[in-house]
């Protein structure tokens, strides 16, 4: 067995794809935002590879200038359940507010996703940042950025608390003496704080794995503290690996201030790239996905970054216009990078939009190329595995799968055979214990 570090791949089941328009490309079906069999196919080609989990975005609140694929897309826990069914060893993860639901709901989902799919259930844990949201749910206002953490907090202790309402023995079942369940194994939790006040026991017991895995993905100084303290994975947004080694070396040492080993939490930055098997391939792959968009949606997606400031007004094909201080006080250091992108290379402003609406990000090259930069950042320390967000979940996705991988393979850094059952087992990490279990034996000696 190799001695080098296994990389570890999640795949997000974004429909079509992550690329705003990838509905257009004819790799995908149309609808596949809400096409089961793709769902299916997609999984199943990731877990045939090996892959550590699928996983599924999501958002509570759309309009007319949302990303077209999310006007009409599954619920996650829906849509996982399905999966679980069609699957036996990949992770089924997936996004829950904990802004818009409640705790003994989603405490109950979730351990009915780990039971169904024999302990590989993951729960991304957001706090929902669009404000739009709380029109949709009869909450009152939007809580303001901190306020969510705080309620994410106290919410993951409350579902946390309610996994552990069943010791792992606690249904006896035995019909000769007619005892169901023991009933000094079962624990209600009494939790009263200042957002929720629930009794508990929850009515499911605990899975293979414990509890699901708990993914966050907040990048926040608030929410990089709160990932450190309670999440078993982050998913990442790295630009560079610089930038990656940065937030990786942030998050471990947040973790071990919280008394935690640095391996216990594990660091997946999201990537998207576009390969193929020589340089000319790749760069006609990317014109193609860059052609997805129109050039009025380009200059709309460009304009977002400068306060909605409208592009249309300029000549498409001369050079990138001077427009001043604008930008400055929305997304400064991204707008000063795209200037600065812009004069450098003597851009014109169609070229500006369509290659900021399609980056091509760090993951840009021949499949050895590929494979190497994914061993670079392993071996520099910038992540732990990776989570693909494929363009389109098509041809390049099924080219990652059986190009990059066996590369990957051949070169010791990767190993498609499960080593056990559960999510936990695949990320290598410990079974979650029993809270009141671990006190008992404590009594007990």
């Amino acid at each position: 067995m190799s001695h080098k570090k296994q990389i570890q791949f999640g795949v997000i089941l974004h429909g079509p794809g992550s690329h705003m328009n990838a509905w257009k490309d004819p790799d995908v079906p149309k609808d596949a935002s809400v096409n089961l069999r793709h769902y299916q196919s997609v999984t199943q080609q990731a877990e045939n590879a090996g892959f550590s989990f699928a996983f599924v975005a999501d958002g509570l609140y759309i309009n007319e200038k949302s990303i077209p694929h999310f006007l009409n897309r599954f619920e996650p826990m829906t849509i996982l359940s399905a999966l679980a069914a069609v699957t036996s060893k990949i992770g089924l993860v997936g996004t829950i507010s904990t802004s818009y639901s409640e705790p003994y709901t989603v405490a109950r989902q979730l351990a009915s996703l780990d039971k169904i799919s024999g302990g590989r259930a993951g729960w991304n844990v957001v706090t929902s940042p669009l404000e739009g949201t709380a029109k949709n749910y009869n909450k009152g206002e939007h809580p303001v950025h901190a306020k969510r953490y705080e309620i994410a907090d106290e919410y993951l202790q409350v579902v946390k608390g309610l996994w552990d309402s069943w010791e792992d023995d606690a249904f006896v079942r035995n019909r000769e003496t007619g005892q169901f369940f023991d009933k000094d194994k079962m624990h209600a939790l009494h939790h009263k704080g200042p957002f929720f006040s629930v009794e508990g026991p929850l009515n499911i017991d605990r899975s293979k794995q414990g509890q699901p895995v708990i993914f966050q993905a907040g990048s926040s100084e608030v929410g990089k503290s709160f990932a450190a303290k309670e999440a078993d994975a982050i998913f990442a947004i790295s630009e560079t690996i610089e930038q990656a080694i940065e937030l990786y070396e942030d998050i471990k040492r947040r973790a071990a201030e919280n008394g935690r080993k640095k391996e216990e939490i594990l660091i997946f930055p999201g990537i998207s790239p576009i390969i193929g098997a020589t340089v000319e391939e790749v760069e006609e792959r990317y014109e193609q996905i860059k052609n997805l968009v129109t050039v009025e949606e380009a200059l709309n997606y460009l304009g977002r970054y400068f306060d909605h400031y409208d592009f249309s007004e300029f000549p498409l094909d001369e050079p990138f216009p001077d427009i001043g201080d604008v930008g400055k006080n929305s997304f400064r250091a991204t707008t000063d990078q795209i200037k600065q992108m812009a004069h450098e290379n003597q851009l014109t402003l169609r070229e500006v939009a369509l290659q900021v609406t399609t980056r091509k990000g760090a993951f840009f090259g021949t499949y050895e190329q590929v494979a190497d930069q994914l061993i670079e950042w392993i071996e520099r320390g910038a992540a732990d595995g990776f989570i693909l967000a494929a363009h389109v979940l098509g041809n390049l996705y099924t080219d990652f799968i059986e190009h990059v991988i066996p590369n990957l393979e051949e070169k010791g850094y990767y190993n498609r055979n499960y080593e056990g059952e559960t999510l936990r087992n695949h990320l290598g990490l410990s079974f979650k214990e029993n809270r009141y279990a671990n006190k008992r034996e404590t009594s007990i000696q």
